[in-house]
């Protein structure tokens, strides 16, 4: 199982970014899918999500900037992000698990984002 992300940048406050998590070995349609961030002093906390159902959720602190998708048929997960913030800085990783709390999950190696004027 392998999670690769890229998109990652330095942008200017209000600028845009999309990122990109391509997955080999699972599949995006029969996972869990989410976006955690962590920043230099703060512990990895989760940005948006995809559940069970398929219903994207998003943490208080991006939502109306962010925006979660996936396309099945590249197997890649994706995050729109707008009217980027400083505090917006911080490695991004994606995440796959089987939408429970025990059971296996994969991280990525995470791309950097770098909001700063």
């Amino acid at each position: 199982v392998k999670l690769v992300e890229s998109g990652g940048a330095l942008v200017h406050p209000g600028g845009s970014l999309r990122l990109s998590c391509v997955a080999s070995g699972v599949a995006v349609s029969d996972y869990c899918m989410y976006w955690y961030r962590q920043g230099t002093i703060n512990r990895r906390e989760e940005v948006a999500s995809f559940g069970f159902d398929g219903t994207p959720t998003y943490a208080d602190f991006v939502k109306g900037r962010f925006t979660l998708s996936k396309d099945n048929a590249k197997n890649t997960l994706y995050l729109q992000m707008n009217n980027l913030e400083p505090a917006d800085t911080a490695m991004y990783y994606c995440r796959a698990d089987r939408c429970t709390a025990a059971g296996e999950y994969y991280w990525g190696q995470g791309t950097q984002v770098t909001v700063s004027s």
